[in-house]
């Protein structure tokens, strides 16, 4: 069953892995997401753009807002999904793409979603995985520009910093 369908029954989750070209990518191809969308979210300035986050030092990382159905994913699931499109050990950026944009993060909404996350890292650490991964609170999240939703959909490109990596 796939739940693209929007409906009232739905929850939010935000994940910073890089470029959040390819983190959109994968979380958009998972049953019950019912979108993920591009953007920024941590910083200081309000309504950034792209150029802003690039060029400025707004604090602002790359963010994919995760709108699912947990009646057919997981909280659980959609971050151990996060913690294998990226490498959560890099601590400065993800892939070729350096700079603090690019960091590692789980932005969580509530002490359980905090929870699951120091749960799922404590799984990887026990695995010699040296997990960089920040968790933060919820922020503003600001969607990113249009050029930036659904990426490679539009081009027919595959992530190039993004591959999934099984580890749970």
């Amino acid at each position: 069953m796939n739940a693209k369908k929007d409906n009232n029954d739905f929850s939010l989750a935000y994940f910073a892995g890089g470029c959040f070209w390819g983190v959109e990518y994968y979380f958009n191809k998972e049953d019950g997401v019912i979108e993920a969308l591009s953007g920024f979210m941590g910083g200081h300035l309000e309504n950034p753009t792209y150029q802003d986050i690039c060029y400025k030092d707004t604090g602002h990382l790359e963010v994919v807002s995760v709108k699912y159905n947990p009646e057919v994913i997981s909280y659980e699931n959609l971050a151990k999904l996060f913690f294998e499109i990226h490498d959560p050990t890099q601590t400065n950026g993800q892939g070729p793409d350096i700079g603090e944009q690019y960091l590692s993060a789980v932005f969580v909404s509530s002490e359980e979603e905090k929870t699951i996350i120091k749960n799922l890292i404590s799984i990887l650490e026990k695995k010699a995985l040296h997990v960089a991964t920040k968790i933060l609170p919820k922020a503003t999240f600001y969607e990113a520009e249009e050029y930036h939703q659904r990426y490679y959909t539009k081009t027919g490109k595959t992530p190039y910093c993004h591959r999934r990596i099984v580890r749970f």
